[in-house]
């Protein structure tokens, strides 16, 4: 059994043993079991889905952080909602945001920067579309 903490900024969202999770981290997806190599890093948004006795709970993080130690699997997500709570319309306006912000941007970095953040909630919209 993997040991899991799932917190956001409000409070503690989960905490005990599961079989799997599955993190969005910002290399791409990957499913921590018990026994994972030690590794940090940062979340894209994405869905977290939480396995445990053939149960599956899928929740909509955007972005954090995931920290795998020996004593399990550490999730501080910035915003985290149950995919079944997930207002569809709040990703719409933050997509809305980041497209003015990449047009309005005139450093090169910040906004090549903004594109890939642009780029990930879209990618998150057609995730929970499906």
């Amino acid at each position: 059994m993997l040991h899991f903490e799932f917190v956001s900024p409000e409070r503690v969202l989960f905490s005990g043993d599961v079989d799997q999770v599955d993190v969005p981290g910002v290399e791409g997806d990957m499913g921590i079991l018990a026994g994972h190599a030690p590794l940090v890093t940062p979340l894209r948004p994405g869905i977290l889905t939480i396995y445990n006795g053939g149960a599956r709970e899928t929740v909509v993080v955007i972005g954090g952080i995931a920290e795998v130690s020996p004593a399990g699997l550490t999730v501080l997500a910035d915003q985290a909602t149950p995919r079944d709570n997930f207002d569809a319309m709040t990703l719409a306006s933050a997509i809305k945001d980041a497209e003015e912000d990449v047009a309005d941007t005139t450093d090169e970095a910040q906004r090549d920067k903004l594109a890939r953040r642009l780029e990930q909630l879209k990618t998150l919209q057609a995730a929970l579309a499906q």
